[in-house]
């Protein structure tokens, strides 16, 4: 399992271009993937899940990755948020 607190760093957050580039690229791993935001966690192949968090500017996430190619997927979607989704 790997943990690993994500900010959002992107100024219009988490709306629904990102959510779904968060639900396509953690679709395409086999590893069960989680993100937690305040007391909400998600399943982060959902990409109504990833809406809910409602995960604004500044706000600080975990991501949750647990299975055979956990380090793969953590380091892909980690690489989204540091990228700022390509918004910026």
């Amino acid at each position: 399992m790997i943990k690993r607190n994500i900010k959002v760093r992107n100024s219009l957050g988490i709306h629904a271009r990102p959510a779904g580039m968060i639900a396509n690229t953690a679709s395409g791993f086999e590893c069960d993937i989680k993100i937690i935001k305040d007391s909400l966690e998600i399943n982060a192949k959902s990409i109504m899940g990833i809406m809910m968090l409602a995960a604004g500017q500044g706000s600080e996430i975990a991501l949750i990755t647990n299975g055979k190619d956990e380090k793969e997927a953590s380091e892909a979607i980690n690489s989204l948020f540091e990228t700022g989704f390509d918004e910026e």
